[in-house]
């Protein structure tokens, strides 16, 4: 029984993110980018780098933090590629920074603690949340 209410969460949460991200335009908020760690790829860090016309080596002592484990992060918050409410680097932007919210993926059910950490801080997230719970009888 709680294969198929998780089951019919993350079915729920996809059909409400499918309406509900195309009318918000993240470009407006950036609260993201005001408090999100970012993990960064060498292949990302690669790309922005030249996008930026720096030499990697630059690149990452101006912007990258790099983790015990070998992960790299950028190495301020907010992002230092935020400009006011947009990204300078949109275009090249990184895939943690496309992804987010993260509810167009498979399995929200697995993932609602640091969703709802997000909860107050962003639009679609919020959105689909107030949506989920008179769908799902929660108020």
């Amino acid at each position: 029984m709680k294969l198929q209410n998780t089951t019919l969460v993350d079915e729920k949460v996809q059909e409400l993110n499918e309406v509900i991200t195309p009318q918000i335009d993240c470009k407006d908020c950036g609260n993201c980018c005001k408090s999100l760690m970012i993990n960064v790829t060498d292949a990302e860090a690669n790309a922005v780098a030249a996008h930026l016309q720096l030499q990697r080596n630059d690149f990452d002592m101006q912007f990258i933090e790099k983790g015990s484990a070998g992960t790299l992060l950028i190495n301020s918050i907010p992002c230092p590629f935020l400009n006011n409410t947009q990204c300078s680097i949109y275009e090249q932007r990184f895939q943690g920074c496309s992804e987010f919210p993260g509810l167009h993926v498979p399995g929200f059910s697995k993932r609602t603690f640091t969703t709802f950490m997000h909860y107050n801080r962003c639009p679609i997230i919020f959105n689909v949340v107030e949506h989920l719970k008179p769908a799902l009888n929660f108020v």
